[in-house]
């Protein structure tokens, strides 16, 4: 059977999309508050890091059994997200974009931990090609997000510690 693992393939495909749509109208509303973008060369490899694990996905795991509990972790992961989006709001989106002024959200899953968003991120990347039964792929596009979180982390830290957020 395809569809089950169509359908995952589509979700995933159509919630990034809505997530770019989402982040562009929340990165225009923040640059009008007077926010600034931090450290903008290195998003174009991130998109294509994830476009390009989307299209491999597209490519190898149609027609793939869905792993149960891989997909169950998956779904976990969806949870944490919004959780994530609902926190952040207006201030979400996909590049380092700093507010002067705006205090650190400390709220929901930023409580725990400083990132949850790229917590997420890695875990997706991981999680989903396992519930395809795809474990090489996931190891390599695991290693290659965590070479651009390195980079995105340290930007990100600093840029807040800049803007005299972070304490």
């Amino acid at each position: 059977m395809m569809w089950p693992s169509i359908a995952l393939l589509a979700f995933v495909t159509l919630q990034r999309l809505g997530e770019l749509v989402l982040a562009r109208r929340n990165t225009t509303a923040l640059l009008a508050q007077g926010a600034r973008e931090v450290a903008p060369e290195h998003y174009p490899v991130m998109v294509a890091l994830h476009a390009g694990w989307i299209l491999g996905l597209w490519l190898l795991a149609p027609g793939r059994p869905v792993e149960p509990f891989w997909f169950a972790v998956f779904i976990g992961l969806q949870v944490l997200r919004l959780w994530v989006l609902a926190t952040r709001k207006g201030r979400w989106t996909t590049r380092i974009i700093i507010l002067p002024g705006a205090p650190l959200v400390r709220s929901g899953p930023y409580r725990l931990l400083r990132h949850p968003n790229y917590a997420i991120v890695v875990g997706e990347i991981a999680v989903l090609p396992l519930a395809f039964g795809l474990p090489f792929y996931a190891i390599v596009f695991s290693l290659l997000n965590a070479c651009i979180l390195l980079i995105r982390v340290k930007a990100e830290n600093a840029a807040l510690k800049s803007a005299m957020i972070l304490k």
